[in-house]
């Protein structure tokens, strides 16, 4: 995850100094998508999930450019991330609460 997230970046994989403060972003996004509703079953920093991937990138991208004042792409990033946590509480497969019933009797 740490790579990709490199990536998402633009720092180089052979740069450590940022590893630590990455590595605890990684694990803050995981107890905030808790925290917003998916089961913490189906959130993990290692999963292979390609939305928990992308939750957990933007979630990361958007803290670490507020600390470094990077103020603009933390704003964009902060937006993607906050769709990806709302669709997340309330998707099936991401949630104990099961599926959501919108039909109405007419």
């Amino acid at each position: 995850m740490r790579e990709e997230i490199k990536i998402a970046l633009e720092i180089s994989a052979n740069t450590t100094q940022f590893d630590a403060e990455i590595d605890n972003l990684i694990n803050a996004g995981v107890i905030d998508l808790n925290l917003g509703g998916a089961d913490s079953d189906a959130i993990s920093s290692s999963s292979s999930d390609s939305m928990v991937k992308q939750a957990l990138i933007t979630y990361v991208c958007y803290n670490f450019s507020l600390i470094h004042g990077n103020l603009q792409r933390a704003d964009a990033m902060k937006k993607a991330y906050d769709e990806y946590k709302a669709q997340m509480g309330m998707a099936t497969g991401y949630t104990t609460g099961g599926d959501f019933d919108v039909t109405t009797d007419d």
